[in-house]
């Protein structure tokens, strides 16, 4: 646009005075001194368009990298067939993980409470994320073994994993899909019935059925047309209908509003109840409760065990605590 503005007087500028020079020396006749000042300013719109296909194309590019970059990226090797898990408990054993050339995690060990709560608690940049997606399968550990039920989860078909294991983080995706598919995808054949059973348990039945048209109703692009609360609980409900054994919360509360955070925290009680709980904190208040707690830095566990324990031996621990009530205690939540 503003390259058009910017031409369009150079074109009358040098189009105008030449052509009534010609003009008037008679070599130039009227009809075609208008069409060269048609033509000159038609120049305009072409050029507009032309330069908003550029922005397009640029755009076209970077997304051809991106999807490039995934179709590049090595694929899981993993089992077809399903194999027999005597239980659900979560171990690593000498894990380590890297981003390229960086490596996060260092000979990480550790077992989770089966049947509990298991918190884990570390500054920012310190791994917690990274474990918990590990345990999910997002990636894989370059060294050591991620288990569950004592079995590394390179010799567990994918969807195995997936099945064994609920992953709820704070930016989950909503597809452009009624509010009733996005939540069944927790369990493909679900009914109906189950859907809704589901929906009242994470406290969002209510807020579905004020929409326009329900349950039915389209959630926009990545679940626009919601707020941020209102996608936590519909992924949460899928959750719930999904039913696995291990549920890993990734900073689930970290960003809602006071209000929403405890509808939230209701809607976790729900689907926590009888499963192995693993949750990545960001609110220390919240998991001063867990079996247990590890505390992670630099991409090491520098302690574990209960919220008592660490406060007495554990030093970063009890920064992290002091840390959170000063905030707390100002009105505002410290991210750790």
């Amino acid at each position: 646009y503003v390259a058009g503005i910017s031409i369009m007087p150079s074109c009358l500028l040098g189009v105008l005075p030449l052509g009534a020079y010609l003009y008037i020396q008679g070599s130039l006749e009227t009809p075609v001194l208008i069409t060269c000042v048609i033509l000159a300013l038609g120049l305009v719109k072409p050029l507009i368009q032309a330069l908003q296909y550029t922005d397009s194309l640029a755009m076209v590019d970077s997304t051809v990298k991106e999807i490039a970059g995934l179709l590049e990226t090595e694929e899981m090797q993993r089992p077809e067939e399903r194999v027999t898990l005597p239980n659900s408990h979560i171990s690593f054993r000498n894990v380590c993980f890297g981003y390229g050339n960086t490596e996060v995690l260092h000979q990480i060990s550790f077992d989770a409470v089966p049947g509990g709560m298991t918190a884990i608690v570390g500054p920012s940049g310190s791994g917690k994320s990274t474990a918990a997606r590990l345990i999910a399968s997002f990636w894989e550990a370059d060294s050591g073994e991620v288990q569950i039920g004592g079995m590394d989860v390179r010799n567990i078909p994918l969807s195995q994993v997936m099945d064994t294991v609920a992953y709820v983080s704070q930016d989950n995706f909503l597809f452009h899909l009624s509010v009733k598919e996005n939540i069944r995808m927790g369990k493909p054949g679900a009914t109906d019935e189950e859907i809704v059973s589901a929906a009242k348990q994470a406290s969002c039945h209510e807020f579905i059925s004020a929409l326009p048209k329900g349950y039915d109703t389209l959630v926009g692009d990545g679940g626009g047309s919601l707020s941020g609360g209102e996608r936590q609980r519909i992924a949460i409900a899928r959750a719930i209908l999904k039913n696995s054994p291990v549920v890993v919360l990734d900073e689930a509360t970290a960003f809602t509003d006071p209000e929403n955070e405890a509808v939230i925290q209701a809607s976790i009680n729900e689907l926590v109840k009888g499963k192995t709980l693993i949750v990545i904190a960001h609110r220390l208040s919240t998991i001063v409760g867990a079996d247990k707690i590890l505390v992670m830095d630099q991409g090491c566990i520098k302690g574990q065990g209960t919220h008592e324990e660490l406060l007495r031996n554990n030093s970063l621990y009890r920064e992290l605590w002091t840390a959170h009530i000063s905030a707390k205690d100002m009105g505002e939540e410290a991210p750790v």
